[in-house]
């Protein structure tokens, strides 16, 4: 008898493992399979992530090739104001220059300088290079560098009232900023004497 009672404790034990088992593995294959919806969601994710990632390149792309081709000749566009200088600086100086004042020399000089800075600044119109005006405005400080103040009651304060170097733009990017003077308003003399007298 207790062999029979062994042999039926011992089948209940088999039975119950066998049915923990089949339970585990029920448990295990749902595990699988939110684990498997899981990972299918993750890996959704992360394709749609690499996705944009790539489109956010592809834009990046175009954007830099687009500046390259738009301001390619940025940099030599900046070294060669130079030259629009230099020829202005060359006319004043011979205007200037008392031994050849008045001469036929001097008046084809001139004009042949002239002639060379228009073909110039005509280069320079047809690669989008364009001077900024600036006398008679309002001072931009994204445009204008402002060098002195003069002193001036009949204009506004902070209007330009002379250009001391040309400024440059290429299409909308900065080249070279205006260098000006601004107005201010004038000082009473009372005043400065109060201020002196008070130090």
């Amino acid at each position: 008898m207790e062999k029979d009672q062994n042999i039926k404790t011992e089948e209940k034990a088999d039975s119950k493992t066998k049915s923990q088992e089949i339970s585990e593995n029920i448990e295990k294959e749902n595990k699988d399979e939110i684990s498997l919806e899981d990972k299918i969601v993750e890996l959704e994710d992360r394709l749609a992530r690499t996705l944009a990632e790539m489109e956010n390149q592809r834009r990046r792309f175009e954007k830099e090739k687009d500046d390259a081709f738009e301001y390619g000749g940025f940099s030599f566009a900046k070294e060669s104001l130079n030259l629009i200088d230099n020829f202005d600086r060359a006319k004043q100086s011979l205007e200037n220059d008392e031994k050849i004042k008045g001469s036929d020399a001097l008046e084809k000089t001139l004009e042949h300088l002239e002639i060379i800075k228009k073909d110039i600044i005509s280069i320079f119109k047809k690669n989008n290079i364009e001077e900024i005006s600036s006398v008679n405005k309002k001072l931009d400080p994204n445009l204008h560098q402002a060098m002195m103040e003069v002193e001036d009651d009949n204009k506004e304060v902070g209007t330009i009232v002379q250009e001391i170097q040309k400024g440059y733009k290429m299409k909308d990017r900065l080249l070279r900023p205006s260098l000006v003077a601004v107005s201010k308003k004038t000082e009473k003399s009372g005043k400065k004497s109060e201020e002196k007298e008070k130090k």
